[in-house]
């Protein structure tokens, strides 16, 4: 490796780099931060400006807090986080079932927390700066070609409309579920069709809401689903997911207002701790919509990018791993590429047997994540199995604290002793970043 990105640093060529990174939030800058410190020389691309805010249901769970504290941004993540989260809901209509998130085994890193995506995002970013990333934003992926060990991406600065042409042997695809790149029209377009079906994600946040700190609702309501959490600064936010058949029904209720404000009052009706949590609230900014959802596995293209996050394979939000997926995917990806014994000299069939090693653990780890969240999803949105549902976790509400922890709240997917061999091998300059 060690192909030079930058002449003032007296190398040769300023396009070039170990690894290009599209796609700077949690799995995009976790990636680039690790290998950075490894002695990578890595190109991080982000079209957006930051900090912006995003729709997410911005919970962290217990099992990424020392992945956080490992890249470096422990300490200010527990200061701009809300309060520990231990205890779960399930609300619906006028009934709310409670039950007791399980703690990780890591008595430091018992419990997870809330914290909005524009700060989280920012300080993964600013961290990535730290340790030597060369951070291009706000610039957008224009086109990529090349195969595995020679990839050229053509991007474009959003301000001045310049255009570069960065080279690397590796890409490494972190994009969000709804951008539109190059090589994910490779993939089928599940943008192009509208079906009644498709879910709709809308997000707000609150203030003076009063919701139970460390109290993390999950929503129930009749095509669609959704869940509340405090995060920084006692600030409430309120996420969802609807069916576009069910949303166009509800606006066509009340054509005089937007579609947020439909959700918006169509929460406080169809789950009273909603109400009662709103009550005195105020909401700052307007609501934030995005979709359609997209839940599935997007690994196996076989067309040579390393992909994290959402680009490798998204949850339904129900379950709130969204960011655990992402962050965790990142590490396990990394392991593979900065493990020496796995490096030989022939490039190609050395990150082909990586691609193989990594989706096998990819699958391996997050498919029954997936799998739950899709089930759990169908229950709460359907009115016929919804009812049913709500009754099974009143009479037995430990159903709810043991789906959270088969739903990773607990578990790790990085094996924790392979974490710290990782960074026990990278160059002490690097880890004093």
């Amino acid at each position: 490796m060690n192909i030079k990105p930058d002449t003032a640093r007296g190398y040769e060529d300023p396009n070039s780099y170990d690894a290009i990174v599209i796609g700077a939030g949690p799995a995009g800058s976790s990636a680039a931060i690790l290998l950075s410190r490894a002695g990578w020389l890595v190109a991080l691309v982000e079209k957006q400006s930051f900090p912006r805010r995003k729709v997410c249901g911005e919970c962290i769970a217990a099992s990424n807090l020392p992945l956080l504290d490992a890249l470096g941004i422990g300490l200010e993540f527990d200061d701009a986080a809300g309060p520990e989260l231990r205890k779960v809901a399930l609300m619906r209509g006028n009934r709310q079932v409670v039950a007791n998130l399980p703690s990780a085994s890591n008595d430091q890193y018992a419990w997870g927390k809330a914290l909005g995506r524009e700060v989280l995002d920012s300080l993964l970013l600013d961290r990535a700066r730290l340790v030597g990333v060369h951070v291009l934003q706000p610039w957008s992926l224009l086109n990529i070609t090349g195969n595995v060990g020679n990839w050229h991406c053509e991007i474009r600065a959003q301000d001045s409309g310049v255009v570069r042409s960065l080279l690397a042997p590796i890409v490494i695809d972190a994009h969000g579920s709804w951008e539109e790149l190059p090589f994910a029209r490779r993939r089928e377009n599940h943008h192009a069709v509208h079906r009644g079906s498709d879910l709709l994600a809308f997000k707000a946040n609150f203030r003076h809401a009063t919701l139970e700190e460390g109290l993390l609702p999950i929503l129930s309501f009749d095509g669609g689903y959704g869940g509340m959490v405090v995060a920084a600064d006692a600030m409430t936010t309120i996420a969802c997911c609807i069916r576009r058949d069910r949303l166009k029904a509800y606006r066509a209720s009340a054509p005089s207002l937007s579609a947020g404000d439909v959700v918006e009052a169509l929460l406080k009706r169809a789950c009273k701790g909603v109400c009662v949590a709103l009550h005195t609230a105020s909401r700052e900014g307007p609501w934030l919509a995005t979709g359609a959802l997209s839940p599935g596995i997007r690994l196996g293209t076989n067309d040579g990018l390393f992909r994290v996050g959402n680009a490798a394979g998204e949850a339904h939000p129900v379950i709130g791993e969204g960011m655990s997926m992402a962050i965790q995917s990142a590490w396990l990806l990394c392991t593979h590429l900065l493990t020496p014994a796995l490096r030989h000299a022939d490039e190609i069939a050395w990150q082909r047997g990586i691609v193989h090693r990594y989706e096998a653990e990819w699958r391996r780890e997050f498919t029954p994540r997936l799998r739950l969240a899709a089930c759990f999803a169908h229950l709460l949105m359907g009115p016929a199995t919804a009812a049913p549902t709500m009754a099974l976790m009143r009479v037995w509400p430990g159903v709810l604290t043991l789906g959270a922890k088969l739903g990773g709240k607990t578990r790790c997917a990085v094996d924790m002793s392979e974490m710290n061999k990782l960074i026990s091998q990278l160059p002490m300059s690097a880890i004093k970043k």
